[in-house]
């Protein structure tokens, strides 16, 4: 697994299949931000000028909504993942 440096975030996305209220499947490309998923580590926070670092909004396992166009994805075995800034997220779903 990756630890994230800095104030980013690994985030496991939620499975959702994109469908109309009719149930026509939507492709991938049509608007359908943001998105959900569930955070699986994340870094240690952001460094102010004076060297101090600033705590972190999000902690594992939250579940959050963030914008789909700000991750850098990856895998591990067949699983992906997703790399956030902190800033990127828009909120934790209770």
């Amino acid at each position: 697994m990756i630890k994230p440096l800095g104030n980013r975030v690994v985030i496991e996305p939620a499975k959702e299949e994109a469908a109309t209220s009719s149930g026509i499947v939507l492709p991938e490309t049509s608007e359908k931000r943001p998105v959900k998923g569930t955070v699986i580590a994340v870094g240690p926070g952001k460094l102010t000028e004076k060297g101090e670092r600033l705590p972190m909004s999000v902690k594992e396992g939250d579940k959050v909504i963030f914008s789909e166009y700000s991750t850098t994805e990856f895998k591990e075995g067949d699983k992906k993942y997703l790399v956030v800034q902190e800033d990127d997220i828009l909120g934790i779903l209770e």
